[in-house]
């Protein structure tokens, strides 16, 4: 089965803009393609991870690989998939981010430079959209660019229309526009032919396909892959707690294990077909799995997705930690939170906020329901008592196991 054949069997394909050209393309390993990232945190998150993936994937089959951090995009704002402003980051901000960018996404693909390139290799390229937009002449940008965009087909683009009741400033009403040039610039620094990105970049990757067909009159592709969705309809990739991020200082190895070994029975098979890289036939042979067999599944795509994003010994670490808390209930290996001595008033601390600062709740109220429920313990325990108070001296040494539900656990301890 060649690349193209295994993306659409694996359901990674959302659109193309046109199937034969791009399959002719990747399965000969003709394409020079990038993949946009804004650097709008300091860690990557399982919504990067597919496009990660898709590298890899593209790579491995002789493809080459552009990875485009948007140093320059970043100053912006993507509006896609938004009902409201990002956030505006300092170029101090974006400069850190994408160092910690740069360091993850080693992990996932072989880098070279711009001579690999112009000799034919496949090496992934590391280019910043600051080095070229950051210097552009508004009125230049305008008569180069402007002129090749309708205001009335940007306005019909998915993208704008969720950003319209609440209102779409003119600054993001440009992005459309840097990512289009983005195309146009890597087209003629690099011959890149192709986009990749999530589906909700469609109509900015249709402008710089177009753009380059009407400045250069020569053709580039585009093609969208699936977002990951679970069996509601829901983006994957956030708990309670906020996103499941690649850093290990922001979502431990056992953390973002967990979270893969949790997700709901309806979700597994498609994830392990999307996001690992076990073959085809295993995969298939899973199909008919029920009931335990199931859970089997679970544990193999958390194994492997923690393997690919934190190495083996992590993810084998993770996986016995995990069996260990859920068959005997030894805390030895499970994550842990600190609580300081600030933390605790008249020598002793009440249960919700445990479970808050153990990150097993987002707020006070979500504590408060789980405990009313009847979904917490404490040390093996079962917490009746929204008021419960623990001591000083039970949190030393060492420390409280909390558990919230069937699934969530943590080892919460005085720092010493």
């Amino acid at each position: 089965m060649q690349i193209y054949e295994e993306l659409v069997a694996r359901g990674l394909i959302a659109q193309v803009t046109d199937e034969e050209e791009i399959k002719e393309l990747i399965n000969n390993g003709k394409a020079i393609f990038y993949i946009g990232f804004d650097p709008t945190a300091d860690s990557l998150h399982v919504g990067h991870f597919m496009a990660l993936c898709l590298m890899k994937r593209l790579q491995m089959a002789g493809n080459k690989p552009i990875a485009l951090l948007g140093g320059g995009t970043g100053m912006i704002g993507d509006p896609s998939g938004r009902t409201d402003m990002r956030k505006m980051l300092t170029k101090e901000d974006i400069d850190h981010n994408i160092a910690c960018f740069k360091e993850q996404m080693s992990r996932f693909i072989e880098f070279g430079d711009e001579e690999d390139l112009k000799s034919g290799g496949n090496k992934a390229l590391m280019v910043n959209n600051a080095d070229w937009l950051l210097k552009l002449n508004y009125v230049e940008l305008l008569r180069e660019v402007g002129a090749c965009f309708s205001v009335n087909n940007m306005l019909r683009a998915e993208c704008y229309k969720q950003r319209m009741e609440k209102g779409l400033s003119f600054l993001e009403f440009n992005y459309m526009i840097m990512q289009s040039y983005d195309f146009l610039e890597l087209y003629r620094k690099y011959g890149c032919n192709m986009q990749f990105g999530g589906d909700d970049q469609w109509s900015n990757m249709l402008g710089g396909t177009e753009l380059i067909r009407k400045k250069l009159e020569k053709d580039a592709y585009a093609m969208t892959i699936t977002l990951l969705l679970n069996s509601e309809g829901k983006k994957m990739g956030k708990t309670a707690n906020g996103a499941v991020w690649l850093d290990p200082k922001k979502t431990t190895p056992y953390e973002f294990y967990q979270y893969w070994r949790n997700v709901d029975d309806a979700d597994v098979l498609k994830c392990i077909r999307m996001l690992t890289f076990l073959p085809l036939e295993q995969i298939n042979e899973m199909d008919s799995w029920e009931g335990s067999k199931l859970n089997e599944a679970k544990e193999i795509l958390a194994f492997e997705l923690t393997k690919l994003v934190h190495g083996e010994e992590e993810a084998e670490n993770a996986k016995s930690a995990a069996r260990a808390v859920f068959s005997t209930g030894n805390a030895e290996n499970m994550p842990t939170a600190e609580i300081s001595e600030e933390d605790i008033k008249d020598g002793a601390i009440d249960i919700i906020t445990m479970l808050v600062k153990a990150g097993l709740a987002p707020t006070r109220n979500e504590a408060r329901r789980s405990i009313e429920q009847g979904g917490v313990l404490a040390d093996g325990e079962k917490v009746t008592d929204i008021h419960a108070l623990y001591t000083k001296e039970q949190l030393s040494g060492d420390g409280i196991v909390l558990r919230k539900g069937k699934k969530s656990f943590k080892k919460l301890v005085l720092k010493g």
